[in-house]
């Protein structure tokens, strides 16, 4: 971990400074990328496979050395298992048990020259866990997993296990690539320190699997107990992100974004093509213009609004270039601009045009999204 001296003193603190780096405490490259990219450093390139377990692939000699401490363990178990396919949640799982059975309890993550984290000082929330349906048919789900996997000898008792599984849902982070891609989750201990805002004052990003957090802002000084990440898509609405942050983090966010009304997010185009006001689909005619709003046009307006949210959710893990431009059509003339639904859209759009190399498209879209950002 490399964290800068002069900003743990009372110093003024630029926006884009790095803050922190840090190395993960465990982590597993996603298994729908397993055979591209690099198990330990999550490179891509030519890779060889593990001539043990046929399940991880790595760059070369080295990366499969540097990973072999905890891959020892799990190399046996996944050629056991073979032709199964373990689960990235139960693979992340038995790695942070078997780190911790090798004496990672100790382990220190640094945020600062003097303040720590421990894999214990992580939030759990336990009684949260416990009291969430689905996230204990999960648990339940896992544990049966694991007990194949790992063997009765390494699992810990139900509460440990219980512990473990709620410090990994509340405290992962998606390790991205380069183009935003999700290529792997892992656990900071130091990075878990941070608290969560709609409006934040920080970024997490990621070269390889280090976790690199910069400053958004300009910041009096650096003060870690003020410091806010987002933890969700700010391209979603306020209800969307609030929803999402109760059930997957047990709180809901006051920050100043989401005091604030957002009636753009919802808004349709106005019928009246020179006229570029939004207009909200619960009244009748636009307000700037006074054009009135069809039955046919608000019809129209839902049944697209439906279509999009439909292929978002689908495009969620893979953006697809084709339905994008199929949604962008659709909206075209019925979803205002800075429609939340449409910027997502443009925004799914651009990372697929980047992924396929259409850099035209991608020039084109990145434009558009400018104003739905600022």
């Amino acid at each position: 971990m490399r964290i800068k001296s002069q900003y743990c003193k009372r110093v003024p603190v630029s926006k884009g400074t790095t803050i922190l780096c840090e190395n993960p405490f465990s982590y597993v490259v996603r298994s729908a990328v397993r055979d591209e990219r690099c198990d330990y450093c999550l490179q891509s390139g030519k890779l060889s496979k593990c001539s043990g377990c046929q399940y991880v692939y790595y760059c070369d000699h080295n990366c499969q050395r540097e990973s072999w401490p905890i891959h020892k363990t799990e190399c046996t178990n996944l050629k056991k298992i073979s032709p199964k396919v373990i689960p990235d949640a139960a693979r992340l799982m038995a790695r942070v048990i078997i780190k911790l059975n090798q004496g990672g309890a100790d382990e220190i993550g640094y945020y600062s020259e003097t303040n720590f984290r421990k894999f214990k000082d992580l939030m759990s929330h336990y009684s949260d866990i416990k009291k969430d349906i689905k996230r204990m048919e999960h648990f339940t789900s896992l544990c049966g997993v694991l007990l194949e996997f790992l063997g009765e000898t390494l699992i810990p008792n139900t509460a440990e296990l219980m512990g473990i599984y709620g410090r990994i849902c509340i405290n992962s982070f998606n390790i991205l690539d380069l183009n935003m891609n999700s290529i792997g989750v892992g656990i900071y201990l130091g990075a878990s320190v941070m608290d969560h805002s709609c409006k934040p004052n920080a970024v997490a990003v990621f070269e390889g699997t280090t976790i690199i957090v910069r400053t958004l802002v300009d910041l009096p000084f650096l003060d870690w107990s003020q410091i806010r990440i987002s933890y969700v898509d700010l391209l979603n609405s306020n209800k969307d992100r609030q929803g999402e942050l109760h059930h997957s983090y047990y709180f809901c966010c006051n920050c100043e974004k989401c005091k604030q009304a957002e009636p753009m997010a919802e808004a349709a185009a106005c019928p009246n093509s020179s006229c570029d006001f939004p207009c909200l689909i619960e009244n009748d005619k636009c307000e700037k213009c006074g054009t009135k709003l069809s039955e046919n046009f608000i019809r129209s307006f839902y049944e697209v609004k439906d279509f999009t949210t439909h292929h978002l959710e689908t495009m969620k893990t893979m953006a697809y270039l084709d339905v994008s431009k199929i949604c962008l059509k659709k909206q075209k003339g019925i979803l205002h601009s800075f429609n939340i639904q449409h910027i997502r859209t443009l925004d799914t759009a651009f990372i697929a045009a980047v992924n396929l190399e259409c850099w035209e498209d991608a020039e084109l879209y990145s434009k558009e999204l400018v104003p739905g950002y600022l």
